[in-house]
């Protein structure tokens, strides 16, 4: 997925998790592609926990990690240090203690608009999530982002995982990617 953003000159946020950072091969394609790096946090259970895990991925990059998304919705545990409840509050106010500068939130509901605080931190509550498992597919098609797209920033959320697996889902990514302006907001 890196080498179609890369061909379409299509900068995006990559989150890492703690047990997924990458090899010198996938960083040699997110560096020469543009692409920001951001923590996808696991173990959200306290700002100590929080602050290990940043920790852990400045380490393995070599700079400072200045964007965040959570890891799961609130709805289940999905990894060995995941902490399950999402409390986006909770993020924000580590993130600015983190002079973070921005918060990629898992709302489904790509209407709600990004909110900057007043630390400077730029909030997206919400994305498009382009697997259909967790997105109103009636009323949030693929359709309406590449037409509601031209008019606000909205964040399109993927599991890399997932879209490779379907043929359909990898289709409709590489038509977004071409056809709407990607870029990172720092």
């Amino acid at each position: 997925m890196l080498n179609w953003l890369n061909a379409a000159k299509a900068r995006a946020y990559v989150f890492f998790r703690r047990c997924t950072l990458p090899s010198e091969s996938v960083l040699h394609c997110l560096e020469s592609g543009g692409h920001q790096i951001g923590l996808h946090l696991e173990n959200s259970r306290s700002f100590d926990t929080f602050s290990q895990e940043v920790g852990i991925l400045e380490r393995h990059f070599g700079k400072k990690i200045l964007a965040i998304s959570k890891h799961g919705s609130g709805k289940g545990k999905y990894g060995f240090h995941h902490y399950a409840p999402y409390e986006p509050t909770r993020y924000t106010e580590w993130a600015e203690r983190a002079s973070m500068r921005l918060f990629l939130g898992n709302l489904e509901d790509p209407t709600l608009p990004p909110v900057t605080t007043g630390k400077g931190l730029l909030t997206f509550p919400s994305a498009f999530w382009l697997e259909p498992h967790w997105r109103d597919t009636k009323t949030f098609t693929v359709e309406w982002l590449l037409h509601r797209a031209r008019e606000q920033d909205i964040v399109l959320l993927v599991h890399p995982e997932n879209v490779l697996a379907d043929s359909s889902l990898s289709a409709d990514f590489r038509r977004l990617i071409q056809t709407l302006d990607c870029r990172v907001l720092q």
